[in-house]
């Protein structure tokens, strides 16, 4: 049996090694067909884009035979197996070029200075006035300890110049994850000392070189402020709203079935909920990180983490704006979202509700669901499954300003039914700083409302329906026999109150009152447990009823 590639982002080590292969190769003769000078495609981390780019870059690559490698795929069946191995070809990647200024400036550095080498005879015999540039490039280049990328704007445009002098052909670039050290930059305070310099790096080698033959880039989203894009003709942006490159990043279910099937897995219900659910263009895709770990290790759990873009979202989060506060509850209540949603200008750029909607989608955490006017770039959203399910459950708990971990305590203890702890931890979230603002009974539902996020995969969460002879807040229905279902109450003591706790209390007797005469469990099979949660600021009373 071949072994699961996973980790595996270099085409030839995956082939040469006989890994566990799924034939993206198709994605070469659309590359080709489309012609587009420069392609950028955006896709969520972890979908295969390091590996594709790689495929790329060994087909066209003139310095391989790379016969070997595409041996029994279905690019060798078609009419371009004629353009194999036949272009100058550049391919950097960008995907390490994280965490402080200088680790993200040496790795943008050493990537360039690697194609170097690599073509290093291109530079011989240089006129003196090429060999001053090429010293002068290579001395910024080779320079680690600087705090910017100046000097390096002509690092790639000079290497295709040379290119295109030795072979008499124009060449082929591919870069990996461009997007990333834009957001890193970001991320980590240091963006306007590296812009310029990145900027002008991608700008001269895309825009203004006459040696380009096709440009691929891939990321998570396109910045589009930086001049790197502007006014450049035939340029082909792809987003996970686009049909074109659909297929290639992420398996189908096909895909997926035959790969579960050949290590003695099914693809049932509880692995489509777990993670199935993205679509791209008009295909269901999963993400493929997620199904080679679980073909592995053959369990049913997460391992899907965007930590970049995690930290990007939370740092964007920040700066939102009310209206992006209120949508967001209107995502946790509901499930989904209809609301604009911009994938082409990045939120760091434009700080609006539809690009920090954009980045969600880009970033793999929500999945467009539906068209609702594409001429307003007005969808509806949701969170495609229950591996992203629990990751958003760090961004509720960031977003309600709860310590890491509060979350999966409280709903620990609700769902064990052990009353006590629950309250404690209830008690302990109220007391945190952040929610000195809570005034009214619908703040703590919102709250509940996210901190019940996490369990939609063995609970129905249902909001403010009518049941019964009323409209209860919460119902937390089982959706497995034996398991037990919540009803839960939320009430707020306004004004000031002589006796608190004795008001407190009766209006925990009030809510479960409320619960049974309206007959909110109606509907409810099994056990059910009452919960009545009765507020006053920070001071709070429950009470907790078996049915």
């Amino acid at each position: 049996m071949k072994a699961i590639p996973i980790g595996i982002s270099n085409f030839e080590e995956l082939r040469n090694n006989n890994y566990y292969f799924v034939d993206k190769t198709n994605m070469i003769q659309e590359f080709l067909e489309r012609k587009s000078k420069v392609t950028l495609i955006t896709r969520p981390r972890r979908f295969g884009k390091t590996l594709n780019m790689s495929m790329m870059a060994s087909f066209f690559d003139v310095t391989k035979d790379s016969k070997y490698i595409f041996e029994n795929t279905v690019i060798m069946n078609s009419d371009y197996i004629n353009e194999m191995n036949r272009y100058p070809t550049i391919f950097i990647s960008f995907a390490n070029a994280k965490r402080d200024r200088e680790s993200i400036i040496t790795t943008i550095k050493k990537q360039i200075l690697s194609e170097w080498a690599k073509y290093e005879y291109v530079f011989k015999n240089l006129n003196k006035y090429d060999q001053k540039e090429h010293d002068y490039i290579e001395s910024n280049l080779m320079d680690f300890h600087s705090n910017n990328l100046n000097g390096i704007n002509d690092a790639l445009s000079f290497l295709m110049e040379r290119l295109y002098a030795y072979y008499n052909k124009q060449v082929m670039v591919f870069i990996d994850e461009y997007d990333t050290p834009f957001i890193e930059a970001h991320v980590n305070d240091c963006y306007e000392e590296l812009r310029g310099g990145l900027s002008g790096l991608l700008h001269n080698s895309l825009k203004t070189s006459d040696c380009l033959k096709y440009a691929l880039l891939t990321g998570i989203q396109r910045v589009a402020k930086e001049n790197i894009f502007s006014d450049l003709n035939n340029l082909d942006v792809n987003s996970v709203l686009d049909t074109a490159y659909s297929e290639y990043f992420g398996f189908n279910t096909d895909e997926v079935n035959q790969l579960l099937n050949t290590y003695g897995l099914t693809l049932n219900d509880d692995v489509k909920s777990m993670y199935d659910g993205y679509k791209i263009g008009s295909i269901d895709i999963y993400n493929p990180w997620s199904i080679l770990n679980y073909a592995q290790k053959k369990e049913l759990i997460p391992y899907w983490i965007n930590t970049s873009a995690n930290t990007m979202i939370k740092e964007n989060i920040k700066n939102a704006d009310l209206d992006y506060k209120d949508q967001y509850e209107d995502l946790i209540k509901n499930g989904y979202l209809d609301t604009q949603v911009n994938t082409q200008t990045s939120f760091y750029e434009v700080k609006s509700t539809p690009n920090l909607w954009g980045l969600f989608v880009n970033a793999g955490y929500l999945t467009i669901d539906k068209v609702i006017d594409i001429t307003d770039s007005f969808y509806r959203i949701r969170i495609p499954n229950q591996e992203v399910n629990r990751e958003f459950r760090n961004l509720t708990e960031y977003y309600l300003s709860l310590n890491e971990g509060q979350l999966n305590r409280l709903l620990r203890f609700l769902i064990q039914e052990q009353p006590d702890e629950f309250i404690k931890e209830y008690k302990n979230i109220l007391m945190l700083p952040s929610y000195h603002d809570l005034k009214n009974e619908n703040s703590y539902h919102m709250m509940m409302l996210g901190m019940c996020l996490c369990l939609s995969r063995d609970y129905e969460i249902i909001s403010n329906m009518e049941a019964g002879k009323g409209r209860f807040d919460l119902v937390l229905k089982a959706k497995y026999s034996k398991s037990t279902s919540f009803v839960l109450e939320f009430k707020y003591l306004k004004g000031t109150s002589k006796n608190l706790e004795s008001d407190l209390d009766n209006l925990t007797n009030e809510e479960i009152e409320q619960i049974q005469s309206k007959n909110y469990s109606f509907d409810l099979k099994e056990e059910v447990i009452y919960i009545g949660l009765a507020h006053h600021g920070k001071d709070i009373k429950m009470k907790w009823v078996e049915r």
